[in-house]
Parts: C-alpha cells; sequence; structure tokens
C-alpha cells in the first residue's frame, strides 16, 4: 500500500505549530496550577510553586525552538521534571506529569506520522 501525502502546503510547519501550542497550553495549565498550590501544597509548596515557574519557562522556550529536533525530545523533561517533583513535592504535580506525558507522546506520534518519509 503506498503512502498518501498529508495534503498539508507545509506539514513540517502544521507539525511544529501541533507543538508549540501542546507546549503553550502545558505552560499556562502550569499557571493556573499556581493558586492550588498557594493553598494546599503542603510544606513543599514554595518548591513546587517555583518548580511550575521554571516549567513554564521552559515550555515556552521550546515551544520557540521547535525547528530543532532535539527541542521535540528535550520537550519530554517536562512531564518527566513533574513526575519526579509530584513524588517529592506535591501528587498533584505527578498526576500532570502523567497527563503531559502521554499528550507529548501523542504529539511525537502524530509528527512521525505527519512527517514520515520527510527529514525534520
Amino acid at each position: 500500500m503506498s503512502e498518501q501525502p498529508s495534503g498539508l502546503r507545509n506539514p513540517t510547519k502544521a507539525v511544529r505549530g501541533v507543538g508549540a501550542g501542546t507546549l503553550a497550553l502545558q505552560g499556562l495549565v502550569m499557571l493556573l496550577a499556581l493558586a492550588p498550590l498557594a493553598r494546599i501544597g503542603g510544606e513543599h509548596k514554595g518548591v513546587a510553586i517555583g518548580l511550575c515557574v521554571v516549567l513554564f519557562v521552559v515550555s515556552i522556550a521550546l515551544a520557540g525552538l521547535l525547528r530543532h529536533t532535539w527541542a521535540w525530545w528535550a520537550a519530554l523533561a517536562v512531564p518527566l521534571a513533574l513526575v519526579v517533583g509530584g513524588l517529592i513535592l506535591h501528587w498533584a504535580l505527578t498526576a500532570l506529569g502523567v497527563l503531559f506525558g502521554l499528550l507529548w507522546g501523542y504529539v511525537l506520534s502524530v509528527r512521525r506520522t505527519v512527517l514520515r518519509g520527510r527529514s525534520g
């Protein structure tokens, strides 16, 4: 069976837009998590809030760097850091990390499917 072209004028830009949008939404969710963490964060709430702020900045920076192949894989550090941070700081961060990890895995799968046979 032959592969059908995606039908997109510029598949690379389209996939980059999906990735950047996903990272931007992840950053927004981390900013929205600051208020609940401040109320129910427990004894490590300051560190948990700091982690969310740092990961927000990392997400936004990576959204702008997705033209580089390494940035797609570096973006996996965001959910991984949330899972690890959640195991130490607050369980809600682990839940966010698992959700973001599944979402980013799907985005990478879409990228692979759309760009199959192309470089980039």
